[in-house]
């Protein structure tokens, strides 16, 4: 079968999130994205902020992430959850792994930004589990920690969103 890699650096870096969407997708490692930064500025479809790699052009930029291959017959799973065409559009990224090696993937990016939202506590719990399951670097998750988050208007999606981790 063949499979593709996908370039994962919000909140499908956590393997709990992704294989409830992906239900094939296999680790490959973390990686590093060069020329981009993180950025909680993605309009969601329900109103917060959600994660782009935002292109800057500096090559001191950077997006710690990790690495799936899925199969590319389950792709449009994550195309539909991504909201691929709406929410996000893709791109075809060359990343480099912590083992050195550079690694061709591909990753979504935003085409509905709002610098003024921000996401909920759930949604930010997602991508801080994903880079302490992945052992990103001690500061960079303390930097994603230190993002403002907002309560959720709906306080059982909370519950509903971390269920996967129970």
């Amino acid at each position: 079968m063949k499979s593709i890699l996908y370039f994962a650096y919000g909140s499908n870096m956590s393997s709990g999130r992704l294989v409830d969407r992906v239900p094939s997708a296999e680790h490959v490692g973390v990686a590093r994205l060069e020329s981009h930064r993180l950025v909680f500025h993605k309009k969601g479809k329900d109103g917060s902020a959600k994660c782009d790699a935002q292109h800057t052009g500096n090559p001191e930029d950077f997006i710690f992430g990790v690495v799936y291959s899925l199969p590319e017959t389950e792709k449009v799973l994550l195309d539909q959850k991504e909201g691929l065409g709406h929410g996000y559009d893709e791109k075809q990224v060359l990343v480099q792994a912590t083992q050195g090696e550079w690694l061709e993937a591909v990753t979504y990016f935003a085409l509905k930004v709002d610098p003024d939202l921000k996401p909920f506590h759930w949604y930010k719990q997602h991508v801080l589990i994903g880079a302490r399951e992945n052992g990103l670097p001690a500061d960079y998750i303390q930097w994603i920690d230190s993002v403002s988050s907002i309560e959720d208007n709906h306080p059982d999606r909370y519950d509903s969103e971390m269920a996967i981790y129970r």
